[in-house]
């Protein structure tokens, strides 16, 4: 059965004739449904820079090794994710699941957090990025962001989406590289990251030798008139151009739906109906892309090493509370949006769950226990660390469960189904393909990742 109107409807009268068709599950008052998305919502993507941006976001030459490309570990075969718990950036062979430690030169241990989705980064209301929100949009801030970062780091970059390539490039587990084996990694160890001969130098510097990167830039960027002015923030913006261009995500068909009042079978219906009802889920997934962009703390299993600095020894992952400093923020983690989100696993900060079904219902109705985690539910290439540290530690455990803030309402399997359902309904074939798609090749001639 499909859920149709005659003609295109307002928002509210969508959300009203929902409940009057799906009465028998709307047990409680709906929260409206939102807007539908508009050419408004974006910033605007110049066409030219997002094809350089192609280029380099698909390019190993960014990485301090040559190994690994921002597609590594977000690749459009993964939903933009990698398919993996926990990633392996440099140290790694292969792609998605099927990446392995290079027995040459493996990694120290894995990044710490599930790679996140990157679908629609590129709209107006993204200004908190990140699982902890680490890096967020401030008027009041130089450069107009707040960062981790020394203030004069965040000048040049045309937006929040930009500037968080920062992160990637320096972290060793991600693609800066061990220690002292590059010089972009030797750079980051000694804390030379800005200026000539930092990280951020040198990387720009490998970019402007490849004479087809030199051209590409003085076509897009008018006030760069040779190569040697090419500067880490053209290529920051360029990756942020194409990201936003390519991964955009509005022509679901919850999309469909909110245009035109049609699009929906009959159990996605149902689970909309609960998903703006009964389970509650919109008071957090809430907006045109089911994010409140807060912070939440769920329970949420933790595995792997844990957002540490290299001198901790312990394995926990205590969120928000690491960029707030307030106890309050433990074990808070950014609300994600769920574009896609039946193509993103594994799910979790940490991606504890490969199975969606598995981790709603813990989400809904978690006590946060060992007991309800099963380490055959994560995908974790093999490397030689402790991943389960916290979830064998009930002391440990006991502090992330009495952190959880919100608790759900007790759903039948069949309400869970229809949730499912619901949840499908936000797949967006054109997004998950992407618009420009893989390059044959990158101007560095470093191989291109793919499946």
């Amino acid at each position: 059965m499909q859920i149709t109107h005659r003609r295109p409807v307002r928002t509210a009268c969508i959300a009203a004739l929902v409940l009057v068709l799906l009465a028998p599950l709307a047990r409680a008052e709906a929260l409206p449904l939102p807007d539908p998305v508009t050419d408004a919502d974006y910033a605007p993507v110049d066409g030219a820079e997002a094809r350089l941006g192609q280029l380099l976001f698909y390019d190993p030459i960014l990485s301090g090794n040559r190994e690994v490309s921002c597609a590594t570990c977000h690749h459009p075969a993964f939903g933009t994710s990698d398919g993996l718990s926990l990633g392996i950036g440099d140290g790694g062979t292969g792609l998605g699941p099927a990446r392995r430690a290079d027995p040459d030169n493996p990694p120290e241990q894995r990044i710490p957090r599930n790679a996140p989705a990157l679908f629609n980064l590129g709209a107006h209301e993204f200004t908190v990025l990140f699982h902890d929100g680490r890096i967020e949009t401030d008027p009041d801030r130089p450069g107009g962001l707040r960062t981790p970062l020394d203030a004069d780091m965040v000048a040049g970059f045309a937006s929040l989406l930009s500037a968080q390539t920062m992160f990637p490039v320096l972290s060793a587990d991600e693609m800066a590289g061990h220690y002292g084996e590059n010089e972009i990694s030797t750079a980051v160890r000694q804390g030379r990251l800005t200026g000539p001969g930092g990280a951020w130098d040198l990387i720009s510097r490998r970019v402007a030798a490849i004479p087809a990167y030199g051209k590409a830039f003085a076509r897009v960027y008018p006030q760069i008139s040779a190569p040697d002015q090419i500067a880490f923030t053209d290529i920051s913006n360029a990756i942020a151009a194409f990201m936003a261009f390519e991964f955009r995500s509005d022509t679901s068909p919850f999309d469909a739906y909110l245009r035109t009042g049609q699009g929906l079978d009959a159990a996605q219906g149902r689970g909309m109906a609960l998903f703006y009802g009964t389970a509650g889920c919109a008071a957090c997934h809430a907006g045109k892309f089911q994010t409140d962009h807060g912070f939440h703390a769920m329970a949420a299993p933790q595995i792997g090493p844990g957002k540490s600095a290299r001198f901790e020894t312990h394995a926990r992952d205590e969120g928000r509370m690491r960029v707030t400093g307030r106890a309050a923020d433990a074990y808070a983690f950014r609300t994600p949006s769920l574009r896609n989100i039946t193509r993103t696993a594994p799910y979790g900060h940490a991606g504890a769950h490969r199975d969606l079904g598995a981790f709603l219902r813990h989400h809904i109705r978690a006590d946060g226990g060992a007991g309800r985690f099963d380490p055959k539910g994560t995908v974790l290439p093999d490397l030689a660390v402790s991943d389960f540290r916290v979830m064998t530690d009930p002391a440990q455990q006991a502090e992330i469960t009495s952190a959880r803030t919100i608790e759900g309402p007790v759903l039948s399997e069949a309400e869970i189904a229809d949730l499912m359902a619901f949840l499908g309904a936000l797949e967006d074939p054109g997004a998950l393909k992407g618009r420009l798609g893989i390059p044959a090749a990158v101007p560095s001639g470093l191989p291109v990742a793919r499946p």
